[in-house]
């Protein structure tokens, strides 16, 4: 899962666009997605999008990334978090501490970052998924592992769509654009349609839909997938010039990247309608199925993706839902 190769990635890449002053910092991270893209948007007052996560080699490499734009970490006024993912906020708490900046993110995943953060909500959606008891606490020791990577944030204020970032001369309009997590934002410059996207669109990789406790109730499984498509669907309509994710470089032609990721799901649905028993299966059965080859933390991804396609596919139509007791059985129509 680590990925040492990356450890000495941390340049950092000087973009002007339509006066709007912002530079991309790459920051090396110790999981197998590799680096993270920080944002420093370089107005008043002096704002990063992200933080890149709980770890020396990150803290080092964006120390020196600001040092070369002239700045430190006491400069900055405000954290805007992308999402609730440590290789994106690891660092927001000593950066809040190190200079009185302000942390932002939207209010879905608000409680994901904070010290009281609860598993119990996940350890009932895992038992639902037909998850065995032994792999749940493997999955809530590499839950709390992982969490280990970011600082808890002792206070954020708390955005919703369509909020604006306000700079002295500059704003960037929030978009609520949930899928990947509940919270998940993208920062919209509206005058030339630019896109800070962080992980709802990359150029190389497809973002997981990652298994969640829905934020308005917790007993239930946030609907990730169909979200997804219609964020997706939504920054289509934005008409968007140009789009800087969290990982990797720039996608400049949108609607090709939408149609492509369209299809992908439609593939990727079709083969694990196929794959099922005519008796049905867990969702994690059907993981099992779907990805024979995964392990680690990479288990708990290839679930998060399976029971986000079988939920599409029952909201579609495609597949029935039966449950019994604290479990679940997806069978075909």
């Amino acid at each position: 899962m680590m990925n040492k190769d990356h450890s000495a990635v941390h340049r950092s890449s000087f973009i002007i666009h339509s006066f709007m002053r912002f530079h991309r910092i790459i920051v090396p991270t110790p999981f197998y997605v590799g680096p993270v893209n920080v944002y420093l948007i370089e107005e008043d007052p002096l704002t990063l999008i992200d933080a890149g996560p709980r770890d020396d080699n990150s803290l080092g490499a964006l120390r020196a990334g600001l040092a070369r734009l002239g700045h430190k970490l006491s400069d900055i006024k405000r954290i805007i978090i992308s999402h609730a993912h440590a290789d994106h906020y690891g660092l927001a708490q000593l950066i809040v501490e190190e200079s009185g900046a302000t942390a932002y993110i939207h209010e879905w995943d608000a409680p994901a970052v904070s010290a009281d953060m609860d598993y119990g909500a996940y350890r009932a959606l895992l038992t639902s998924a037909g998850v065995p008891r032994e792999t749940i606490d493997q999955m809530e020791a590499g839950y709390e592992k992982f969490r280990g990577f970011a600082y808890p944030i002792a206070r954020v204020e708390k955005l919703k769509d369509e909020d604006e970032i306000l700079f002295e001369h500059e704003s960037l309009s929030v978009v609520h654009t949930p899928g990947h997590t509940p919270g998940s934002i993208c920062l919209v410059r509206t005058s030339n349609r630019l896109v800070f996207a962080s992980d709802t669109v990359l150029k190389t990789i497809t973002p997981n839909p990652v298994l969640s406790p829905d934020p308005i109730d917790s007993t239930r499984r946030f609907q990730s997938l169909g979200e997804y498509l219609v964020s997706l669907a939504r920054i289509r309509a934005l008409a968007p010039t140009m789009l800087k994710g969290g990982h990797g470089e720039d996608v400049t032609d949108y609607d090709e990247h939408f149609h492509r990721l369209y299809r992908f799901t439609k593939e990727r649905q079709s083969k694990l309608i196929t794959l099922l028993p005519k008796a049905g299966a867990t969702a994690w059965e059907a993981s099992m199925l779907l990805f024979p080859n995964a392990h680690g933390y990479h288990r708990f991804l290839a679930l998060s993706e399976t029971v986000a396609h079988l939920d599409y596919a029952v909201a579609d139509g495609k597949l029935l839902l039966d449950k019994k007791n604290a479990g679940e059985t997806f069978r075909l129509t």
